[in-house]
């Protein structure tokens, strides 16, 4: 079987099913977020051009729709309900979009910047913005280290792209003193840094499939604070 067939196979077996606006409103359910105005409509969009765009690459290795939306969207309806107003965002890595354009669509007070340098993702992404209408949003063709210096940020935010404490040291740079660090943790302890403390850690479990994941906040102080 060849690669594509197999994306396809995957992609409408049984398990996929389950319409993707119903899953979208059940995890939003399970976490306790309330989605606003257009913001299901949005992110169903958003998971459709995914689910399209993965038979042609691998933007997701999801196997089931209800992975999928965990996934892509259940981090982000967690720090959409912690995230303050009218911050500005950078995503460092955002791949399809996890957690940065999912906290754009929730949230459209927030000033989201998505940092991607990969050709084919950041063409997903500009699908996506141009769907949803959503041209506000940010999406710069860089690596995170690129970014520093193009800012600022308030907060800043990325999944998996480099290891805890690595990811700190350059969010905190990201943000400087005063940001707000945002680490997704699966069974990794919270990293410690000498400027950076941290503020808040929340537990939570992926709604459709059960994973257990955190998130910590870390505040970035100054030199010699």
């Amino acid at each position: 079987m060849g690669l594509a067939a197999g994306r396809s196979e995957r992609y409408h077996s049984d398990s996929m099913v389950a319409k993707l606006g119903s899953l979208v409103d059940r995890a939003a359910e399970g976490l306790g977020v309330a989605l606003q105005g257009r913001a299901g409509a949005h992110l169903t969009t958003w998971l459709e051009h995914l689910e399209g765009w993965n038979e042609r690459m691998d933007l997701t290795a999801a196997r089931s729709r209800e992975e999928l939306v965990d996934l892509m969207l259940a981090d982000a309806l967690v720090l959409s309900a912690e995230l303050p107003g009218d911050a500005a965002v950078i995503d460092v890595g955002t791949g399809a979009g996890a957690p940065g354009l999912a906290l754009a669509l929730l949230r459209p007070d927030l000033r989201v910047t998505l940092a991607e340098p990969l050709g084919k993702r950041a063409s997903f992404l500009r699908t996506v913005i141009g769907s949803t209408g959503r041209t506000d949003v940010r999406l710069e063709r860089a690596r995170g280290e690129a970014m520093a210096g193009r800012g600022p940020w308030s907060v800043a935010i990325s999944r998996a792209t480099l290891p805890p404490g690595a990811w700190l040291e350059l969010g905190a740079t990201l943000t400087g003193p005063g940001g707000v660090v945002w680490i997704l943790l699966a069974k990794d302890a919270a990293p410690y840094h000498p400027r950076a403390s941290l503020e808040r850690e929340r537990a939570y479990t992926w709604p459709l499939t059960g994973a257990a994941r955190r998130v910590a906040a870390y505040r970035v102080s100054g030199p010699g604070s």
